[in-house]
């Protein structure tokens, strides 16, 4: 397997939470607390930066383990759960801690759930951009959900 290839799953599967035989994408999305505590004690500033780094490599990573895989939307790539969480959890820094835990719940159920504008987000093309954008979107709507309900 090529290296590129080698680093695109690892990115993809965040470090292997997505090869996990249960709820991959929850694995996923708690998988990336670490990250989102490191870049919450770094600032704001640092923290917008991992999370757009986030959702670039995701473009990328799922893109190419989805091609590498020959499926549209792998089970175990959840570099998009990643992103989503830190974009749900970034928009509530400045809140409690429960506060931010309600935007990682809430993330998950539109994630799960899809209504909307986040479920045709997922048709998007190529098929990296689809990956990630429900999951853009469903962070978004749950940052901004638990930010309204933590006031």
């Amino acid at each position: 397997m090529p290296e590129q290839d080698r680093t695109s799953r690892l990115i993809a599967t965040w470090f292997g939470c997505g090869n996990s035989p249960v709820a991959p994408g929850t694995v996923g999305a708690l998988g990336t607390l670490p990250l989102h505590f490191a870049l919450k004690a770094l600032g704001p500033y640092a923290y917008f930066v991992g999370a757009v780094a986030a959702v670039a490599a995701g473009v990328w990573a799922s893109q190419r383990t989805a091609d590498a895989l020959g499926e549209k939307d792998p089970q175990r790539v959840v570099i998009d759960e990643v992103a989503g969480t830190l974009i749900a959890m970034g928009l509530c820094q400045g809140r409690s801690l429960k506060a931010q835990l309600l935007a990682l719940a809430l993330f998950r159920v539109l994630d799960i759930v899809k209504p909307g504008v986040i479920d045709k987000a997922q048709h998007l093309k190529p098929p990296g951009v689809g990956i990630m954008a429900d999951d853009v979107l469903a962070g978004i709507v749950a940052g901004v959900l638990a930010r309204l309900i933590s006031r």
